[in-house]
């Protein structure tokens, strides 16, 4: 990642990460398309190539997601009882929408931490 040569008022990296927005300017658009990137910024010139979000936003879906859902199955499996169909055809679509919305929401709160905070890939000092 290169140094930023103009100056940009800082912007908070979670609610830039909600909306999707560029990291540095908070204007332009982050993703090209569900979660795909753009190569730049269409309204700073930021190059996006520095984000690698990896598996961190999986992992906080699952947990989050994971926790809620399961939370709402065993309650109304212990309030209710309702046959296993009841369930599926809950909390499946529940699911999905839930891990695809918020798995959007994660990408874009991480790589606007990893600008912020200006993370780069390990390296070994020789």
């Amino acid at each position: 990642m290169s140094e930023d040569s103009a100056h940009y008022p800082p912007v908070d990296p979670v609610k830039t990460g909600i909306k999707g927005c560029c990291p540095r300017c908070g204007q332009g658009k982050l993703f090209d398309g569900l979660l795909g990137l753009k190569p730049r910024c269409a309204s700073c010139g930021l190059d996006y190539s520095f984000a690698d979000a990896g598996d961190g936003p999986a992992v906080f879906v699952i947990l989050i997601v994971g926790f809620i859902v399961i939370g709402m199955v065993l309650w109304l499996q212990v309030n209710y009882a309702p046959p296993i169909w009841v369930h599926i055809l809950l909390f499946a679509p529940l699911t999905i929408i839930l891990s695809l919305a918020t798995l959007r929401w994660f990408k874009g709160i991480l790589i606007a931490m990893q600008y912020r905070h200006n993370a780069r890939e390990g390296r070994l000092s020789d």
